[in-house]
């Protein structure tokens, strides 16, 4: 016998009150797993809605650095003088090989890399070590860095003001009784060159102390405690915990330096102007003059482009040795 189940009847109240009493909708947070996050172009518009924001960049660059290298790349084939122009094809780097100014100006080049790379790195990491602990090292410090602070020209001035045939320098030694070092320091080659290394290197060696001791405060504490408890002190220590933690502060240094000694141009022209006789000039400086003060653009050209590849080839070769696990440095 089959029973049949009847609905239990309600209290008319009882249902009347809870028509009256809102009911409460339970509402349901959506969860999102990785692969079902929204994407970026749905968002944004997708992959090009950001290139209106881009366009004024790419066009700066392309007007400030893009336009004149390959400019002067058409302008190095022709004879120009600024009104009038022929096409001469290789004539102008052909010319290069046989100009006695354009050798030397290279090889000024060479000893400008090579003296402010040296001097100012090396002096750089010797007073930021020397610094780092001693107690009034910070001070030491901001003195060392206050001629970076100074302009290219205002230092330009002040060494003239020391190196000239009756400056500072030359009386200095006259007043102690060594009237034989006393020298004309910007009249005559090699030592205008030197005498210019030297005052970029004053300037300069400021802003490395700084980088280096960035980098010496990031070093771990616990490596050195551990060398320490090893007996490494000193020499030691330097040579090989400190060292190897500069490494990528290290990499910085050299390229900023070898990029700012190859394109040295405002301490030196108003120095010397690349004289007596050219003699102390640069490849920076020859392009200047070639180019804007003789007109010969298409000779001026081709110098700068020299200069380009020189610039270029160096800092690809560095940092390609520096960081050779790169992908950029493998390809």
């Amino acid at each position: 016998m089959t029973e049949i189940a009847t609905p239990t009847p309600v209290p008319a109240s009882a249902s009347a009150s809870a028509e009256a009493k809102p009911r409460r909708v339970r509402r349901r947070v959506p969860h999102r797993t990785p692969h079902q996050a929204v994407r970026p172009s749905a968002r944004l518009g997708g992959p090009l809605a950001a290139l209106p924001w881009a366009l004024p960049a790419f066009a700066f660059v392309g007007v400030l650095l893009v336009y004149p290298f390959f400019r002067s790349v058409y302008g190095s084939f022709f004879e120009d003088n600024g009104f009038t122009s022929r096409f001469t094809g290789i004539d102008n780097y052909t010319r290069l090989a046989d100009d006695p100014v354009f050798g030397r100006s290279l090889l000024n080049t060479l000893m400008w890399v090579a003296g402010t790379l040296l001097l100012p790195v090396l002096l750089g990491l010797l007073i930021a070590v020397a610094t780092h602990r001693m107690r009034f090292g910070g001070i030491a410090q901001m003195v060392i860095v206050l001629p970076f602070a100074i302009s290219a020209a205002a230092t330009a001035v002040l060494w003239n003001f020391m190196l000239t045939s009756d400056g500072a320098v030359n009386q200095f030694l006259r007043g102690v009784g060594l009237d034989s070092w006393a020298q004309t320091w910007l009249l005559e080659w090699p030592q205008n060159t030197l005498a210019l290394i030297v005052a970029g290197t004053w300037q300069a060696t400021g802003i490395n102390v700084v980088l280096f001791a960035i980098g010496l405060r990031a070093i771990p504490r616990d490596t050195v405690e551990a060398a320490e408890l090893d007996g490494a002190s000193g020499w030691r220590m330097f040579r090989y915990i400190t060292l190897p933690q500069l490494r990528a502060v290290t990499v910085v240094v050299v390229g900023m330096a070898v990029v700012n000694s190859l394109k040295a141009f405002d301490l030196i022209w108003i120095l010397t102007k690349g004289g007596p006789s050219r003699s102390s000039e640069t490849l920076a400086l020859t392009m200047y003059r070639e180019a804007f003060r003789l007109f010969h653009v298409g000779y001026g050209s081709a110098i700068a482009l020299v200069l380009s590849v020189i610039v270029v080839a160096s800092s690809w070769a560095y940092l390609r040795r520096q960081m050779p696990d790169t992908g950029w440095a493998r390809g």
